[in-house]
């Protein structure tokens, strides 16, 4: 299942595996001038292969190795015979098969190993020159890329929401918050922020501020209730009312515990 929506120069490619005539999980690529910002999950490769027919696609960057940003890496090699860049880091997971646990498998598949280049300081296309922006946090070697003429910002999955309730157990929220403040403060007039869920944020540095704020105060009250004596569960059913559902549906990857533990360790 796709589904593409125009912002001025840039095509937002929304993706997700079908399951009963509904979505289970939107995940969102970008096209801009020939140059593809990830390429969804191996559920919908296929699918978005045959949309790139025709949209002079010539270069393709993956912002991290997850399953649902490089799923899409091998149809597309394949077929267009695009070079596509990541960060070093990223490079070995993108060229090696990795165990998926039960709900990545549905949701979004496990994708071809396939080699791809390092990312240079800068990806260039005809009419854009993007700057590649190291945003470590939510995995190691993970990238933004920035088009400073036009205040564009193709966030990956730094970030997705102002509040957020749930992260995976390798997500470091200092690293994360110190991203995002490296983002909001590049010296560009404007930042509209390009995320993975498909949301598109006219005033990110709004946003990104929004989340900061939240994320240390949200520290600063965790640290504490602990300091106080309180355990993470107790903690966790004070400020969020319990466990996000999502931890059972995702094997405990997703989770608020994982959240508390994080903000645990965060300095503020």
């Amino acid at each position: 299942m796709i589904e593409a929506t125009h912002y001025e120069e840039v095509t937002q490619i929304r993706m997700s595996r079908e399951l009963d005539g509904k979505p289970v999980y939107w995940v969102a690529a970008h096209l801009v001038d020939g140059l593809l910002i990830d390429t969804g999950c191996s559920h919908t490769s296929c699918e978005l292969a045959s949309f790139l027919g025709g949209t002079g696609l010539k270069q393709a960057v993956n912002t991290h190795y997850h399953e649902d940003h490089m799923g899409g890496n091998c149809d597309i090699m394949e077929r267009y015979g695009v070079d596509i860049y990541a960060h070093p880091a990223s490079i070995p997971l993108i060229a090696n098969r990795f165990d998926l646990f039960p709900y990545q498998e549905i949701a979004w598949g496990s994708p071809v190993p396939t080699s791809v280049k390092p990312i240079p300081d800068v990806v260039e296309t005809d009419l854009f020159i993007f700057q590649v922006v190291e945003t470590p946090g939510h995995c190691a070697g993970h990238i933004c890329l920035v088009e400073p003429s036009k205040g564009w910002c193709f966030t990956g999955d730094l970030f997705a929401r102002e509040k957020p309730k749930f992260i995976r157990p390798e997500e470091n929220i200092g690293e994360i918050i110190e991203s995002m403040r490296k983002v909001m403060e590049l010296p560009i007039d404007r930042l509209v922020l390009f995320t993975a869920v498909g949301k598109i944020v006219e005033d990110g540095r709004k946003a990104l501020g929004q989340c900061i704020d939240y994320l240390m105060n949200l520290a600063a009250k965790v640290q504490g209730l602990h300091r106080a004596g309180s355990t993470i569960e107790e903690i966790m059913q004070q400020e969020f009312g319990g466990e996000h559902p999502f931890c059972q549906l995702t094997d405990g990857q997703f989770s608020t515990e994982n959240l508390v533990k994080s903000l645990l360790e965060t300095v503020h």
